[in-house]
């Protein structure tokens, strides 16, 4: 054991030395040996003390960041070196060789090229090696400190450990008795008492007068400001509400410690003061704005009138148990929830009994899981409170919290009767303060989406749109490390964590770095505001002063915004620090997606690029394909949109264009041809007709005389005799109403020429059609009663034959049907 000690305290003496030794501008890779060798060898003894392997963690990290920033003196020469080298060509393949002389020069170049990266690759090794103890420190000191949390003590329950309570309670009433008598003399207190008596009055002002003032002071301010600035200018006055009280706190201990009446006993207690004030007016400003009993702008939380004053109280409450844990844990009790640093500050001069410990963090975490579990059920209902089918996101997150601390308060309450004290005050004070973080969360986004839309001038949206929801994103990731610092983790457990993340991460051998996504980012956004300005020029500015028609304008700038997007995409990555050739795994993988799951997505996708490049269809097309008729509205890398003559929108994919057939009306020019058909009568003089008909047809304005228009005769009909008008318009997109007007004009002059459009007629014959006439004869008193009549056939049952003679039939001939012309007489 006197071993070990001597050990650890060597040990000490040498990373002393080795920090200072680190200090220098010039790596000493000899001290870096020796230290490195000795902290693995404590590293690897269970023996050491938590202070020697958290001395080793901090040497460890500061050697660290000396080989992280490492730059190799010979970068120039390396560079210069390898151009030599490359400009020999490339090395032989395996079983070939080259000149002699070439060999032997490539040979010394690549034996210098070693040489002059040795330093750097020492820095590489030794900094894998510096945090390979660094992780292996944090592992050492979080089993230990998990193993501190986890420790069972005695029941807060036990009669014992409230006999250990008032032990501890009277022996630290003593000690604060103590300080009391040995304060300063009066004489002492008399020359400090002017600047005693400032600091205590100006405390007291801003304790009363001053809250009171600033608590007032975000309503009267919001009333006179309209829409968001009403938001904006009440969130930044109600900040007062923290830091004017605080700023009292600060005077009130800075009189109290100028007095000298606070010995080592009380000392403790007074610096624990101004971060219990933080917490306590940090909480009750939070839940004032929360669940505001009247909104200055809006209502950040939609909870009913009547249950908010219960909120507010709850969650004053939570705020004022939590600040009294911070004082007692800070300045005297143990099992705190934590595992106390070197830094730490100091606490009374004396040790509390686990056992009593145990029983005054009951007393403080029994009220507070009151307050907490009430505030749960406010929060749990907040999906209901909303009132809609789809609630607001932070209202269904709030409802999951409120949920969980339900379950989490009862669970931390049983783990502290079971004697897991340390743990439950881990969880449970945790929660609170991750309960104010979200609560924080809150309030900062609605802060800063009343800020952009304040910028926007109040457009009707704005604090719905992408940059509010993009400014939510970051404050959430912001917010990682301070949920981390909450439960547990340390600055330099952060600082790792940071380090590892700029360091980035490796997916099939592309590196992935925040600061590559950054870089990414900002480069794709230039070039795609770039692309987009070019666009915009050349629609606007150059291509209408060439001589392409629109299709080719159109298909121009689609051209260049895709080449664009190409580029900015490439640069971005590139400048992400990406090498493209990592790619060809993945493009490989991809091609035999495409070949399966991709294949229809990638066959409209070259079809788009066909159709921009031959242009067989342009915006403004007169189309039909796939059965509808249309005018082409835009031509998209996938799919083409054209717009029906009903004013519908049809989405035609690229493909279909390009394999199947497609009528374009207006390709190359907008002529086309009409056929209006006419029938007159037999017997009309059709020489006649067609001189009418063709006037009519050079009558009409945009009829072409070359082609002149044709007038045909087609068939003896049935009914009529066939013409056929065929004309070329000059714009076929007027067609149908050229044909309408024709056909008024054609009905008009064949009325005055008194030529016979003909129509079809059809004569009915009807049978017996003296029974339509035929009136129903009465039934005379005797007569045998009416037959019964006729059931009706079963489904499936065939219908009774047709039982009437040719006689019975009507004919020319009387209706006797001997033919003769007259009727039978008897």
């Amino acid at each position: 054991m006197i071993w070990n000690v001597f050990r650890a305290a060597m040990l000490a003496v040498f990373l002393l030395a080795s920090q200072v030794a680190a200090q220098g501008s010039d790596i000493n890779f000899d001290n870096w040996e020796t230290f490195a060798g000795q902290a693995e060898q404590a590293l690897g003894n269970s023996d050491t003390a938590t202070d020697t392997l958290t001395s080793i963690r901090d040497n460890a990290d500061k050697w660290r960041e000396q080989f992280a920033a490492y730059q190799n003196p010979n970068d120039s020469q390396i560079q210069s070196v390898q151009n030599q080298i490359d400009a020999l060509g490339a090395p032989p393949a395996e079983g070939e060789t080259e000149p002699e002389e070439t060999a032997t020069r490539r040979a010394a170049l690549n034996e210098q090229l070693t040489e002059l990266k040795a330093p750097g690759t020492q820095a590489s090794e030794a900094l894998a090696r510096a945090r390979s103890i660094i992780s292996q420190a944090d592992q050492a000191i979080g089993e230990r400190e998990a193993q501190e949390i986890l420790t069972q003590t005695a029941s807060p329950l036990l009669p014992a450990s409230w006999l250990a309570a008032s032990q501890d309670t009277v022996e630290v009433w003593k000690g604060i008795g103590t300080d009391a008598i040995n304060g300063r003399t009066r004489q002492q207190f008399l020359e400090g008492a002017p600047k005693i008596l400032a600091y205590l009055l100006a405390a007291i002002a801003l304790l009363t007068f001053g809250r009171r003032f600033v608590d007032s002071l975000p309503s009267r301010l919001g009333a006179r400001a309209t829409g968001d600035a009403r938001a904006v200018i009440a969130f930044i006055v109600s900040l007062g509400q923290i830091l004017v009280p605080m700023f009292g706190i600060a005077l009130l201990a800075w009189g109290l410690d100028a007095a000298g009446l606070l010995g080592r006993w009380l000392t403790p207690f007074l610096l624990s003061l101004p971060p219990a004030a933080l917490i306590f007016f940090s909480g009750r400003w939070l839940v004032r704005t929360l669940f505001a009993s009247q909104a200055v702008a809006y209502d950040t939380l939609q909870v009913p009138e009547k249950q908010r004053p219960y909120a507010r109280f709850y969650g004053t409450g939570l705020a004022v148990m939590l600040a009294l844990h911070s004082i007692f844990s800070h300045a005297a009790l143990p099992l705190s929830g934590y595992v106390r640093g070197q830094n730490a500050p100091p606490q009374i001069p004396y040790d509390v009994t686990a056992a009593g410990a145990g029983v005054f963090h009951l007393v403080l975490m029994v009220p507070a899981a009151f307050f907490l579990f009430q505030l749960a059920n406010i929060l749990r209902r907040m999906n209901r409170y909303e009132g809609t089918e789809y609630p607001q996101f932070r209202a269904r997150v709030l409802t999951y919290i409120g949920t969980a601390l339900r379950i989490l308060v009862v669970v931390t309450l049983a783990m502290m009767l079971l004697g897991y004290v340390n743990l439950a005050n881990a969880i449970f004070w945790s929660l609170v303060k991750s309960l104010g973080l979200v609560g924080l969360l809150i309030l900062l986004y609605d802060f800063f989406a009343d800020l952009y839309s304040l910028s926007r001038k109040g457009k009707e949206g704005a604090r719905e749109s992408l940059i509010p929801m993009l400014i939510g994103f970051v404050l959430v990731c912001a917010s990682i490390p301070v949920f981390l610092l909450f439960w547990g983790a340390s600055l330099a457990e952060l600082e790792t964590l940071r380090q590892r993340i700029v360091g980035g991460f490796s997916v099939g051998g592309i590196t992935i770095s925040p600061g590559g996504v950054f870089a990414f980012a900002v480069v794709f956004a230039i070039g795609y505001f770039l692309t987009g300005t070019v666009k915009n020029v050349m629609r606007n500015s150059v291509l209408p002063r060439t001589s392409l028609d629109s299709g080719a304008q159109n298909a121009a700038v689609a051209g260049i915004g895709y080449v664009g997007i190409t580029l900015a995409a490439l640069l971005a990555i590139t400048s992400a620090g990406i090498n493209l050739s990592s790619f060809a795994l993945i493009a490989s993988a991809l091609s035999v997606g495409i070949g399966f799951g991709l294949q229809t997505i990638v066959q409209n996708f070259v079809a788009g690029i066909i159709l921009l490049i031959e242009r067989p269809i342009s915006v403004g097309d007169w189309v039909e394909a796939g059965g509808q008729q249309g005018i082409v509205q835009q031509i998209s890398v996938r799919s083409t949109r054209i717009k029906t003559f009903d004013q519908t929108d049809v989405i035609v994919p690229n493909s279909d264009l390009i394999s199947q057939s497609v009528t374009n009306w207006t390709r190359g020019n907008s002529r086309g041809r009409i056929i209006v058909p006419v029938g007159v009568a037999y017997g009309s003089d059709t020489r006649k007709v067609e001189r009418i008909l063709r006037e009519i047809a050079e009558d009409q304005p945009t009829v072409l005389i070359d082609p002149a228009p044709a007038v045909l005769l087609m068939n003896f009909g049935a009914d009529s005799l066939d013409f056929e008008v065929r004309c070329i318009l000059s714009d076929i997109s007027g067609g149908v109403g050229v044909s309408s007007e024709m056909r008024h004009q054609i009905a008009q002059r064949f009325a005055d020429e008194g030529i016979e459009i003909p129509f079809a007629q059809r004569d009915l014959w009807l049978r017996n059609p003296e029974t339509l006439f035929a009136k129903p004869s009465q039934p005379q008193p005797g007569d045998a009663p009416a037959p019964e009549k006729e059931k009706t056939p079963e489904v499936g049952a065939r219908p009774p034959a047709d039982i009437r003679s040719v006689g019975e039939m009507p004919d020319s001939d009387g209706g006797d049907g001997d033919g003769d012309g007259g009727g039978d007489n008897y």
